[in-house]
């Protein structure tokens, strides 16, 4: 009870907030100019401009010869710093917006096999919360659906629309599998012998039985339509990916064998064990997308600060990774998630490109997204610091397929408020 009153004093709260209105774009062409250039694959250009016209970036120069800029609105950015749009994947962003309140949950459904369920239709693109996370520039997230053995698919999805048709930029992208646990916490109600062991084998029989029966209905003209095992065609013709949600090391090998046998090659979230087996990962081409890293180690005789040098360990191992956070409301600190890592041996390129470059290859929208190179998306901000620091870092300009979105959000209004009660501001 206690717990649902919070939580209706919360929303009463951020429901007087109103989300800001979606942008436009603009006619006129922009000149974002003199500013340092964090590119996103590693490359920094200082005192560079950067034109963006049509949604698209159309060129970026440390120096224009004979340039006509009369039909250009310019942005004097000297001393700041432009970065890619960041990306957060494996999110409920816009599928949950108060913890407390079961009926703002919309990521989470009953059963065990959830293969049909789609987390694009549940996005709710009036969510108080998105308005907070871009103001950290995070810009893009994929949409993850969680619960049973196989949660069902995500979605990718820009961070500033009227609906989730407008939202979407790759829709069903992959499907996600929580997969069976092998440690087991032992207790009075534990049978002695090989109980644990026994129940893994039985849950990982139960998959196969699925993508064995998934695989014959995909490749046969069924007379009878089976939702179910309709949402695996992508699957097996390597249209859609498969996340897999499991962090032990001998997890991880277990499910990359299994999903050999269906030639399939799975992208590992979670991870938290990946430091013991990183030649296996990179002989496979697996790749990870890593869960916060501010974060206690899985194992108590485990370095206490393996978490934040393991972004590090991946790196020099040669394994593609990305960084994530945990649920919504935590997304706004994905920058800071990278910046520890910077802490612990990856320089701040590196750093960010774990939140750009590599996350986009990973979900596969690298073709638009992840980077600033002319003619991809003109989805990009600008900070006063150095946005994987949270001390400097202020983003106050970003813009999403080249439109300037608002950066305005419930706390600002609050912040506000309270600041002219007190200050006089």
């Amino acid at each position: 009870m206690k717990k649902i009153l919070i939580g209706i004093l919360l929303f009463s709260t951020i429901a007087k907030a109103q989300v800001p209105t979606p942008s436009k774009l603009s006619v006129k062409p922009l000149l974002i100019k003199g500013a340092t250039v964090h590119v996103g694959n590693g490359y920094v250009f200082k005192y560079a401009d950067v034109m963006l016209r049509n949604g698209q970036i159309e060129r970026i120069d440390t120096f224009f010869k004979d340039q006509d800029f009369t039909v250009y609105e310019i942005i004097n950015t000297e001393g700041k710093h432009v970065y890619p749009g960041l990306i957060a994947p494996n999110t409920n962003i816009g599928l949950n917006e108060i913890d407390a309140i079961r009926s703002t949950r919309d990521y989470n459904e009953v059963g065990e096999n959830n293969a049909n369920i789609r987390s694009i239709i549940a996005y709710n693109t009036d969510s108080k919360i998105t308005p907070t996370i871009r103001s950290n520039g995070i810009l893009l997230a994929q949409l993850t659906p969680t619960g049973g053995s196989i949660s069902g698919n995500s979605s990718i999805v820009q961070l500033d629309a009227w609906n989730w048709e407008d939202a979407a930029i790759k829709t069903d992208d992959a499907l996600h599998l929580n997969w069976p646990r092998m440690h087991v916490q032992k207790g009075w109600w534990t049978e002695p012998g090989d109980i644990e062991k026994l129940q893994v084998d039985k849950e990982i029989k139960a998959l196969d039985e699925i993508f064995s029966n998934a695989k014959t209905y995909c490749s046969s003209k069924p007379d009878i339509l089976n939702l179910k095992l309709e949402a695996f065609k992508d699957i097996f013709s390597a249209k859609k990916k498969v996340f897999i949600h499991t962090d032990g090391a001998r997890e991880m090998i277990s499910a990359v064998q299994f999903m050999q046998r269906y030639g399939i090659t799975p992208i590992i979230v979670g991870g938290d064990e990946s430091f013991l087996i990183p030649k296996f990962l990179r002989e496979n081409k697996i790749a990870l997308v890593l869960i916060r890293t501010h974060n206690l180690p899985s194992l108590p005789e485990d370095d206490v600060d393996l978490p934040y040098k393991l972004p590090k360990i991946l790196h020099d191992s040669g394994v593609l990774y990305c960084i994530a956070d945990v649920g919504a409301w935590q997304q706004r600190n994905l920058p800071f998630q990278a910046g520890t890592a910077v802490a612990f041996g990856l320089t701040r390129e590196q750093a960010l490109m774990a939140i750009t470059k590599n996350a986009a290859e990973i979900l596969g929208i690298d073709k638009n997204y992840g980077t600033l190179e002319v003619g991809k998306s003109a989805t990009l901000f600008i900070s006063e610091g150095d946005i994987l620091d949270m001390k400097t870092s202020k983003v106050t300009r970003a813009w999403i397929d080249g439109r300037e979105i608002n950066l305005d959000n419930s706390q600002k209004q609050l912040d506000k408020k309270f600041r002219s009660k007190y200050f006089g501001e």
